[in-house]
């Protein structure tokens, strides 16, 4: 794919990277149609752009794809670039209503959701709607298609603030999550969601896949996410100090996304269905720490610790965040290879160079 404003040096090396490590593995998308739900989202924009990069560089025959989004959150000029492709198509909808569509489609990734803590708290019952009736219409349309895989894009929020002994935390972990919280419409409502996915393949059949991301960052992140290293990232090129809105001490695992797209996409095409996997890095950092190393990025701004104007900011928030990887690993042979400090390189030359909204 020949790099573009809406693309860029840092995401052809990225997408290059997810081509050469999965190779001749996407195989099966050859002829086939892919369904991305909230193509415009950040981490769904990642995955039409790395199977755009298969069509063009690996597969013998494209994979179709289909974009669905009606840009709440998403932002269009991330699948622009994909307009005037042969082998794409864009449908605005809201997956609230159920989507008609007239052509089969072999797999489906839905990644549809409102997932920035400050737009979720904004919009609690948009946020309900869309992770569980639309996650309810999208399994229906993928069990009448027949589907071979159906990847949902859940969170690691489901396991919401876990005791320390679930530290690393694994799959099977239950969680410890409030249901009545200020962060509830979204940790609960990504919870019935993969109730919804796991009744549709014990009923149906149908061979879903549920995977939670783990802080996963990068490129095209929006700068008012209300996640932390967009935040700390503008703060750094408005040229201000970086402020961290709690008391430094919490920890976090960043996963750079093209660690995380190349799991999903191996998860995707494997034979495994009806399991959950996390995926992300496992290596914790404070964020205190994490602020230092942006700062120095960005020619050694301050950091200084503040209290978030919100009262709610840091409501059900977890202390610590860290993935149990060991499923994922073995079962596809996958591992995160980016490390923090390359990740945060690359995030930081990408915002210097490219519009700060993509």
């Amino acid at each position: 794919m020949a790099a573009s404003k809406a693309v860029g040096e840092i995401l052809e090396q990225d997408l290059r990277e997810v081509g050469e490590r999965l190779g001749r593995k996407l195989d099966s998308l050859a002829g086939s149609t892919l369904l991305v739900a909230g193509g415009g989202g950040f981490l769904p924009s990642y995955l039409l752009d790395a199977v755009a990069w298969a069509n063009d560089s690996i597969l013998s025959e494209p994979c179709r794809l289909i974009c669905v989004d009606n840009f709440s959150t998403g932002v269009p000029s991330r699948i622009a670039h994909l307009q005037d492709r042969a082998d794409f198509r864009f449908i605005q909808h809201d997956l609230v209503i159920p989507l008609s569509l007239d052509e089969d489609v072999a797999y489906f990734v839905h990644g549809a959701s409102i997932a920035s803590p400050t737009q979720y708290r904004k919009f609690p019952l948009q946020t309900i709607d869309v992770n569980v009736v639309g996650t309810r219409h999208l399994l229906e349309l993928a069990r009448r298609r027949q589907a071979r895989s159906f990847v949902y894009l859940s969170s690691s929020e489901v396991y919401g603030d876990p005791v320390p002994e679930a530290i690393p935390t694994p799959e099977s972990y239950r969680g410890n999550v409030s249901s009545t919280g200020p962060r509830a419409c979204y940790d609960e409502s990504k919870r019935l969601a993969e109730t919804l996915c796991f009744t549709y393949y014990r009923e149906f059949g149908l061979p879903v896949i549920v995977v939670r991301p783990f802080n996963v960052y990068g490129p095209r992140m929006r700068l008012d996410d209300g996640r932390v290293i967009p935040d700390f990232v503008r703060d750094a090129l408005e040229g201000s100090e970086i402020r961290v809105f709690s008391d430094g001490r919490v920890t976090r695992s960043f996963c750079y996304v093209s660690d995380a797209i190349t799991a999903i996409l191996l998860l995707m095409v494997s034979d495994v269905h009806g399991e959950v996997f996390n995926i992300g890095n496992n290596e914790e950092i404070t964020i205190e720490d994490l602020a230092y190393k942006v700062a120095r990025l960005f020619g050694g701004r301050k950091v200084r610790l503040v209290t978030n104007p919100d009262a709610n900011y840091l409501t059900d928030s977890p202390r610590r965040r860290c993935p149990d990887i060991t499923k994922v690993c073995s079962l596809i042979n996958w591992e995160p290879t980016v490390t923090l400090r390359e990740g945060l390189g690359r995030t930081a030359k990408w915002y210097r160079t490219q519009e700060r909204s993509l």
